[in-house]
């Protein structure tokens, strides 16, 4: 979760360290720090806050070697104290991901010292100083032995020009040239400074010099890794004139729907190969990964008439899941790092299945061990909360279900480049939906209320359940999703004065039964809203609810609609309660911890 980078080569390294950490506080912002290697000297700034608490410090680190971490607290409370780098003797490193068992080699490496912070990422630089007999690399290869958990590391050590690089379960890409070298968690870090870069695979290590890369692998033998475009840019970072990132990245909904519809033909071929024989589908996420997954479920069942389910990934890693030969996993992830998706991917296919990857994240860990990636064309997204990645989510498996129902069938070419025109035409309509959909009003009474309650049937159930995520994520506001026809089976217990219900409604076929669940929310005092593109409910409801109207479009489609009004909906009421939409309290964008 937490973003590190690290910098050598011939300008002062604290300025660019800090820069790529400000690209990188999606990760995490509770603390940060930055260390520096100049000559023998290590130098080390670190403040509880976010990354512009360091502002007024860069200058004084001196050096042209250096590391930093913008953090997301797992093992020990936000503090300068806790804060990364963490020092020893010869040693500085940050640290993203976790140790599990640091309290057991703390007990057996260390029983009569006192750590002096309460993380579990002091253990590494305590281990490395221990074993430390001059060879770099030798003693990473012995302290990673030992380490059990997730981490990407990076290590200054004081007798080397430069820095070190473990990993394992958790991203790091290196990229350089010209005198000098970067390493970073991500992608935008490094925008502006690599043309190319390299991702690091699990056991890897690296040894980084201001002119120099070496990889090593788990057994220390040299090894080259793929060079990859980096396309991120300094541009792709700009605001664009919006007051966040999220205002951008709602306002970029359908460029990314238009872009991921493109890049589907790059995988159609293979895709189709991969599907060959599958008669079950299993969709797998955590998140907004997961309620778009619930959209494709039924995408799936109804094109292809293919049994398929849903499960959040952190419930399918643990559990015995029946997968044959014929089982198709579609695992669904933004970064292609989450944590527990990619653990639920590898068991899917350890056990025989075909793993299909739909990702934001060209190259990741859940794009190493899938047949096939669906790219979902989103472009790089800051916003802790997903927006466009969602509807490039819900583009993209639409195509993915459309190609699925198309097999054995004469038309299949036709059909499937019907199905790119479909959503190719809702894409003027979602342009109207986010710069158009007048949301303040349902804004105000949800930053007043209690609680609010995202309704919906079908589809829009699965819209429902994003609606109320979006909410809880920025604005703090105690919110559930529920099926309409749910409502009456306890949660009405819930219903008064206080209390907002948003209505989704989308299809015509069930939007009587759905102004039943309005009804009944009424008549206990409740406050309703009702979203919709049905003209007759609107014209229906008009005169006893707030009615936001968006634009008519296939039922199948809508939720890139819907989903696009929820989401303005969330950062209104954001911006209304005074929330910073970008950095809500205690999440960052990429979860890959357990």
């Amino acid at each position: 979760m937490c973003g590190i980078v690290g910098y050598s080569g011939r300008a002062a390294a604290a300025p660019l360290v800090f820069a790529g950490l400000k690209r990188l506080e999606y990760r995490g912002y509770d603390s940060v720090g930055i260390a520096t290697l100049d000559g023998n000297n290590i130098q080390i700034i670190k403040k509880q806050g976010k990354v512009s608490s360091l502002e007024n410090f860069v200058d004084g680190l001196s050096g042209n070697t250096g590391i930093g971490h913008t953090r997301w607290a797992t093992h020990g409370k936000p503090s300068d104290i806790n804060a990364h780098p963490h020092a020893c003797g010869k040693f500085a490193v940050v640290h993203n991901g976790i140790i599990e068992n640091y309290a057991e080699l703390k007990a057996r490496y260390f029983p009569d010292i006192s750590f002096t912070s309460r993380t579990d990422s002091e253990i590494i630089v305590r281990l490395l100083d221990k074993f430390y007999s001059g060879n770099l690399l030798q003693t990473l290869k012995e302290v990673s032995s030992l380490l059990k958990g997730s981490y990407a590391v990076l290590v200054i050590c004081a007798d080397f020009n430069g820095f070190a690089v473990m990993k394992y379960k958790s991203p790091v890409i290196i990229g350089g040239g010209r005198g000098e070298s970067f390493a970073a968690s991500d992608a935008p870090a490094l925008a502006g400074l690599c043309k190319k870069i390299s991702v690091l695979e699990d056991g890897d290590f690296a040894i980084v010099s201001a002119h120099r890369i070496k990889i090593y692998d788990n057994n220390l033998n040299p090894v080259v890794r793929q060079k990859i475009i980096n396309h991120a840019t300094a541009a792709s970072l700009d605001l664009n004139g919006c007051a966040h990132y999220m205002q951008k990245e709602i306002l970029e909904n359908p460029t990314a729907v238009e872009n991921t519809v493109k890049a589907f033909s790059r995988v159609q071929g293979k895709l189709k190969e991969v599907f060959t024989d599958i008669n079950r589908v299993i969709i797998t996420g955590c998140g907004t990964a997961y309620n778009s997954g619930l959209v494709a479920k039924r995408y799936i069942e109804s094109f292809a008439r293919i049994p398929a389910e849903a499960e959040i990934a952190g419930e399918f890693r643990y559990k015995n899941p029946v997968i044959t030969s014929g089982t198709a996993v579609i695992a669904i992830s933004q970064s292609g790092e989450t944590a527990d998706t990619v653990e639920a991917a590898k068991l899917a296919k350890s056990l025989g299945a075909k793993v299909i990857a739909v990702t934001n994240a060209p190259y990741s860990a859940l794009t190493l061990i899938s047949d096939v990636v669906v790219p979902v064309a989103a472009g790089h997204e800051i916003c802790v909360a997903a927006t466009k990645s969602y509807t490039g989510q819900i583009a993209a498996l639409y195509l993915t279900a459309k190609l699925l129902a198309s097999f054995n069938k004469k038309s299949a070419v036709r059909l499937m480049k019907n199905a790119k025109a479909e959503i190719c035409s809702v894409v003027p309509l979602l342009k109207s939906t986010v710069a158009h959909t007048d949301i303040e009003a349902l804004a105000q009474v949800c930053a007043r209320a209690d609680g609010v309650y995202f309704l919906g049937r079908d589809i829009d159930y699965a819209v429902a359940l994003e609606g109320s995520l979006k909410l809880k994520e920025i604005t703090y506001i105690q919110s559930e999703g529920y099926p309409a026809g749910e409502l009456k089976h306890g949660t009405l217990a819930l219903i008064d004065e206080n209390k907002t219900a948003v209505v989704i409604i989308t299809d015509e076929g069930l939007s009587v039964k759905c102004e039943n669940a309005v009804e009944q929310v009424l008549s206990r005092k409740g406050k309703v809203a009702v979203i919709t593109n049905v003209k007759e409910c609107a014209e229906r409801l008009k005169d006893e609810v707030p009615v936001i109207e968006i634009p008519a479009c296939p039922k199948e489609l809508s939720p890139l609609l819907s989903a696009a009004a929820v989401q303005l909906l969330a950062y209104k009421t954001a911006i209304i309660l005074d929330r910073n939409p970008d950095q809500p309290r205690n999440l960052a964008k990429s979860v890959t911890v357990e």
